[in-house]
């Protein structure tokens, strides 16, 4: 595998050291071998370590096979893959209702995961995972196509430099907006589960806007924005205050219908264009 990136405008000059280490997060058996392979070059020319990079260079990291592992992933079917953004670092789905983000188990071909990876082969790409969407719910999901790029966005998404907003609908009159923060953790008599849990969970912290209230049928619907991403977390925190979400088939006493929750835009910074991206995936819940 060989990337070539070119740095954009606002870049600090720094060592080639500095740039692998603290801006890309190589590992460090990568870098060593980059080191001794001599696998990197400036604007065509082989690089040192100590040599700095700047503004417009064109860096390029050759890998070999042995430096990232390959995952066996199945291929399925490239009519499930709807792109809202994509280029050779990254790539934006609109994830179809009812389909898991990812296998489980190694004989699963019927993710999105691996329809993707479907799309991708022509292309000699693998994906990887960012972060996932429940199975019951919609939207924009973002992937990595190398595993060079993977921490890179994983760091983005920890320092919540990546904007996530969900639409939802939700049972009763919820007046105004607000913001829970409420420890999440597993719940001990269904796996499936989560619960609020303040003594053993996990912090998570959600924002939620009013959007409008349907009187006729008491409903409420809303947008939810994710400061962390706990499993379930927007599912069990509306149901902790007495709202859960229609449809939602575990934390709603009457579900019917489709869970009504749904990714509606993510936002991001590209880590190596400074490109703001912004993906909005149709058709919004209302």
């Amino acid at each position: 595998m060989e990337l070539s990136i070119q740095l954009p405008k606002n870049f600090k000059e720094q060592t080639v050291r500095e740039l692998l280490e603290q801006e890309w997060l190589v590992p460090r058996k990568v870098r060593h071998f980059l080191r001794t392979r001599k696998n990197v070059s400036i604007n065509g020319s082989s690089a040192l370590f100590h040599f700095p990079v700047k503004s417009g260079d064109i860096v390029t990291l050759k890998f070999e096979s042995e430096d990232y592992p390959t995952p066996t992933i199945l291929l399925g079917n490239t009519a499930n893959i709807d792109v809202l953004f994509e280029d050779e670092q990254l790539i934006i789905l609109n994830k179809p209702i009812g389909m898991k983000t990812h296998p489980n188990q190694p004989d699963e071909n019927d993710t999105l995961l691996n329809h993707l990876a479907a799309y991708l082969a022509p292309k000699k790409q693998i994906p990887y995972v960012v972060h996932r969407l429940d199975k019951e719910t919609s939207g924009a999901i973002l992937f990595a196509k190398n595993p060079f790029v993977l921490p890179i966005l994983g760091r983005l998404l920890e320092s919540k430099q990546i904007y996530r907003r969900y639409q939802a609908v939700i049972s009763g009159n919820l007046a105004n907006s607000l913001t829970i923060r409420k420890k999440i953790g597993r719940d001990r008599h269904d796996r499936r589960k989560r619960v609020i849990d303040e003594q053993r969970g996990d912090l998570a912290i959600t924002h939620v806007e009013v959007d409008s209230y349907v009187k006729k049928v008491n409903l409420t619907t809303l947008y939810c924005i994710l400061e962390t991403g706990r499993t379930h977390q927007i599912r069990v925190h509306l149901a902790s205050i007495g709202h859960p979400i229609i449809g939602d088939p575990l934390y709603h006493p009457k579900p019917t219908g489709r869970l009504m929750l749904h990714a509606y835009e993510l936002h991001l910074t590209h880590p190596f264009t400074g490109e703001v991206i912004a993906a909005i995936a149709e058709p919004s819940l209302w």
